[in-house]
C-alpha cells in the first residue's frame, strides 16, 4: 500500500469517527421521525446491491423514498449522504485494495471531490424547497439520459491508460470537484465520472476506485454540513445504514456480475418518473407560492 492510499485511508477513518460522534450527538435535538420504516431496510440493501455493481444508488433511492412519501423533498439529498455513507466507505476500501490506480491521482480526485461536497452541502442545507426540488428532477433527469446512452452504447469505452498526466490530470480533478459539490443536491457521482475520466484515456476499470473513492469521503463531509441543519430524515438514514452494508457484500463476494443492461433499463424507467414527479412538486409548490405582488395587495 503506498503512502498516498495510506493518507486517504487514514483521512476517511478520521472523517467518519467525528461523522458517527456527531449522529449521534444530533439525535437528541433531532425533530422529526427517529424510527426506521419496515421497507426502508430493504431499500438501503437493494440500492447498495446495485451500487456496488456500478449502477449507482443516489437515482433509485431518491425515486424510492419520493414513491413512498415518507420525507419531505427537502431532506432527500441530505438522507442519501447520511444513509448511505457506510455502504460508500464499504465500497471504497474494497474497491481501493483491489484496484491499483496512480496514487497520486486517486488522492487528488478524491480530496477534490470532498472539498466540492463541503462547499455544496453549506449551500444545499440552505436552499428552499423548491429548489431542491428542481434540482433532484433536474438531476434525476440527466441521470435516466446517462443510463439510455450507456445502454445504447453512445459513451466512450475509455482508453487503457491508470493514470493521467498534465491537463488530463487537471480536469479529472476540476470535474470531481464539481461532482462532489452535485452529490449534496443528490446527483449521483458514478456515471458522470466514469464519462469523463474514460473520454480522457483512463480504462475504465481505472474509474471505480476513484469513483468509489470519491463517494467515501464526499459522503461524511457532506453529512457533517447536514447533522448542522437538520436536513435529513434520521429514521430514514439508520434503515439506509444497516440496510446497506449486507447489499454491498453480496454484491462484491457473492454475486459480483449481472445484466447490468437489464436493470438500467428498469432503473430508467423508475427514475424518469420520479424525475417528471419531483419536478411536478416543485410546479406545484411554485403555483402555491404568492407572488410580491400578491403579498403587497394582501398587506
Amino acid at each position: 500500500m503506498t503512502l498516498q492510499v495510506e493518507l486517504l485511508f487514514g483521512l476517511l477513518f478520521l472523517v467518519d469517527a467525528v461523522f458517527v460522534v456527531q449522529w449521534l450527538r444530533s439525535r437528541s435535538g433531532y425533530v422529526g421521525r427517529k424510527r426506521p420504516l419496515p421497507w426502508e431496510y430493504p431499500l438501503g440493501c437493494v440500492v447498495a446491491f446495485f451500487d456496488t455493481l456500478g449502477i449507482g444508488s443516489f437515482a433509485p433511492t431518491t425515486a424510492a423514498l419520493k414513491f413512498g412519501g415518507a420525507l419531505a423533498d427537502e431532506l432527500i439529498p441530505g438522507t442519501l449522504n447520511i444513509g448511505l455513507n457506510a455502504a460508500a466507505t464499504l465500497e471504497m476500501i474494497i474497491m481501493v485494495t483491489g484496484i491499483l490506480i496512480d496514487p497520486v491521482l486517486l488522492l487528488s480526485t478524491v480530496l477534490a471531490a470532498a472539498a466540492g461536497a463541503w462547499i455544496g452541502a453549506g449551500i444545499v442545507s440552505r436552499l428552499p424547497r423548491a429548489a431542491v426540488q428542481f434540482g433532484m428532477g433536474v438531476g434525476l433527469l440527466i441521470a435516466g439520459a446517462v443510463f439510455v446512452a450507456t445502454n445504447l452504447h453512445l459513451l466512450p469505452g475509455g482508453g487503457e491508460a491508470m493514470t493521467l498526466v498534465g491537463w488530463r490530470f487537471a480536469v479529472a480533478v476540476v470535474v470531481n470537484f464539481v461532482l462532489g459539490a452535485f452529490m449534496t443536491i443528490g446527483i449521483g457521482l458514478y456515471a458522470p465520472c466514469m464519462i469523463v475520466v474514460t473520454l480522457l484515456g483512463l480504462h475504465p476499470i481505472a474509474a471505480f476506485p476513484i469513483m468509489m473513492g470519491a463517494c467515501g469521503l464526499v459522503q461524511p463531509t457532506a453529512g457533517l454540513q447536514f447533522f448542522r441543519s437538520e436536513r435529513y430524515g434520521f429514521g430514514t438514514s439508520i434503515a439506509l445504514t444497516i440496510g446497506s452494508i449486507p447489499g454491498v457484500l453480496v454484491a462484491a463476494f457473492v454475486v459480483k456480475h449481472l445484466p447490468l443492461a437489464a436493470l438500467r433499463w428498469l432503473v430508467v424507467i423508475v427514475v424518469v418518473y420520479a424525475a417528471f414527479s419531483m419536478l411536478r412538486s416543485f410546479r406545484i409548490d411554485r403555483a402555491r407560492k404568492p407572488s410580491p405582488a400578491q403579498v403587497i395587495a394582501q398587506g
